[in-house]
Order: structure tokens, then C-alpha cells, then sequence
């Protein structure tokens, strides 16, 4: 079993970094997301003691003093670290300018959606998943669509 300090990839994509003892998470150690985020915590044999989560922009999760999207302030984290746009130009997602979908596909949020194939890829076009009923219904009833939206930019023949 693995013991010290090491490196090890979840199926998932995550990668673990940080002690391991007895084949378990133990001590200091951080969980990665293939996304960006990732979940910094003390372990103790393999059950997180004591953590926190950042997302990929920075935002650290507080479960004591979340503010951040609470039904009250819906304000992305741009927003709130940003102030506003004027008014008349909306932000529509937490990146600014938001991601230029392609045509025909959603934006799930960890990538594009493409109702056709029911592929999932990420933002470079790799593939994440293929989406089962529950995710592609719940994509097509809340996701932003490229047709609602700019889409990426084809030239004229």
C-alpha cells in the first residue's frame, strides 16, 4: 500500500497530492479537479478532519460566512469582486466575456453540450461524458443555448 508523500489520479480525472498512509489520505493533502477547483483539507485515514474548497476563480467556500449566491445577492464573483456593468449590458456568467458557445450546443458549465451526440466536452473540445437522461433534460431546461446567445464566428464562403 502506498505510504508517504504522493501523487495519485482518481478515475474521475482529480488528482490527489499530499500524505497517504496505509493506502489512505492521511495528513496534508489536497484534492484537484481536472476543472481547476480544488479541496485542501487534514486527513485522517482517508476522512477529511478539517478543509477548504476553492473553485477555479478563486472563490473560497466558507459553509460559516457563505454570501456568495444565497437567493439574496445573485451577483456572480466578478460582480462582487468587480462591481456591476453599466446598465443595458448584461454579464451572463461568471467569466467575462463568457465562453463564445458553438453552434447547436449548450454550456453546462464545466463545458459544451451537444444535444445530438449527448456528449459533454470541455472548453478545449475534450471529452468529459456522455450525459444520461437526467443530465440532458436538466441541460435543455437550463443551460445557456449558442442560439440565445453569440456563437462562434463562421466565415462567409
Amino acid at each position: 500500500r502506498m505510504e508517504g508523500f504522493g501523487y495519485y489520479t482518481l478515475p474521475t480525472g482529480t488528482q490527489y497530492r499530499g500524505s497517504l498512509w496505509d493506502g489512505m489520505f492521511h495528513g496534508k493533502g489536497q484534492l484537484l479537479s481536472r476543472r481547476g477547483g480544488g479541496y485542501r483539507a487534514l486527513w485522517d485515514r482517508g476522512v477529511p478532519t478539517q478543509g477548504k474548497y476553492t473553485f477555479t476563480d478563486g472563490l473560497e467556500y466558507d459553509e460559516e460566512k457563505w454570501l456568495y449566491c444565497d437567493g439574496y445577492d445573485r451577483r456572480f464573483y466578478t460582480e462582487i469582486c468587480s462591481g456591476f456593468k453599466p446598465p443595458g449590458i448584461a454579464q451572463l456568467t461568471n467569466l467575462d466575456p463568457p465562453k463564445i458557445i458553438p453552434e447547436g450546443c449548450y454550456d453546462c458549465g464545466d463545458g459544451f453540450y451537444n444535444p445530438k451526440t449527448r456528449v459533454v466536452v470541455d472548453y478545449k473540445r475534450n471529452f468529459l461524458r456522455n450525459a444520461d437522461d437526467e443530465e440532458h433534460e436538466w441541460i435543455l431546461r437550463t443551460c445557456r443555448k449558442a442560439w440565445d446567445v453569440t456563437t462562434e464566428h463562421k466565415p462567409k464562403p
